[in-house]
């Protein structure tokens, strides 16, 4: 469940459980509503937290070429994600 539909489920539980008083035999609307709004919250918390998991991690280290004699160093930058094993260490030649 995505963003959008949390937030349709929280909208559609409040309306049904504060703005609606209609009388469905054996049925509560209230109760109903507050049920969406509890599943819709826990849907939202669910996608944040699956996507705050998958944030990448960036590195940056400085590299000093092994053949420079002239005492600079250069840089480069490496994207991290836990899934994906790293890749190699550039090559110099």
């Amino acid at each position: 469940m995505g963003i959008g539909a949390s937030i349709f489920l929280l909208a559609l539980g409040a309306i049904l459980a504060f703005a609606v008083e209609a009388d469905i035999s054996g049925l509560d609307i209230g109760v109903i509503g507050w049920i969406l709004m509890v599943a819709g919250l826990a849907g939202l918390i669910i996608t944040l937290w699956f996507w705050n998991s998958r944030r990448r991690t960036v590195v940056t280290r400085p590299a000093q070429h092994p053949a420079a004699t002239t005492g600079y160093t250069t840089e480069y930058r490496e994207v991290r994600r836990d899934d994906v094993p790293p890749p190699p260490p550039p090559a110099y030649s």
